[in-house]
């Protein structure tokens, strides 16, 4: 999302570098601000002014994905059935990190740079601790079990499928997999 009120060049240099950044976060290089810029075809300052930081970079590169994610989360809210709104949401959530993995390194990271981030990981956290709720209220999922709890086995099952598959489609059907054993244990 570019500001509103940006010149169209200074709009234009921010997409470039959004789009090194994309295609850096995809190959699994880590962003360094300095070689964004000069794969951007931008000056340094010009990187830094736009994006201060790689955590700032990186949160506005996952922001479409986090968008997209809330939304799927009020659909399942609005779903009948709780087990069956709770693994859909939970199957695009994995589906999404494994195909863009700057949603796994923002959710799995301490802190957030950026309001916005903060914002949009709070409602969707929030989004899926509903979720959760509302299928333990209907004695689908143990009462034990937290948001707190599945965040951290979303991302470790994100970095599992990812470290232990080669293509995306094996990296799919692994994360597919081991999502289904955490599954198979969350039910009542």
């Amino acid at each position: 999302m570019t500001p509103p009120s940006m010149r169209k060049d200074a709009a234009r240099n921010r997409q470039c570098i959004l789009d090194v950044a994309r295609r850096l976060i995809d190959e699994g290089t880590p962003l360094q601000l300095n070689d964004i810029a000069r794969l951007a075809g931008v000056g340094v300052a010009t990187t830094y002014r736009h994006f201060p930081t790689p955590e700032a970079l990186m949160e506005t590169v996952a922001t479409p994905g986090l968008e997209a994610l809330i939304t799927r989360a009020e659909q399942a809210l609005t779903e009948e059935d709780p087990w069956g709104a709770l693994t859909g949401f939970l199957g695009t959530t994995l589906t999404m990190q494994l195909t863009d993995p700057s949603i796994t390194l923002v959710r799995a990271a301490p802190e957030h740079v950026l309001p916005r981030t903060r914002e949009l990981t709070a409602t969707l956290d929030a989004l899926a601790g509903r979720l959760l709720k509302r299928a333990q209220a209907a004695g689908s999922v143990q009462g034990v079990v937290t948001w707190d709890d599945l965040l951290p086995l979303m991302c470790g099952i994100a970095y599992a499928a990812g470290v232990h598959a080669d293509g995306q489609e094996e990296r799919l059907d692994s994360g597919r997999r081991y999502l289904g054993v955490m599954l198979r244990g969350l039910r009542s």
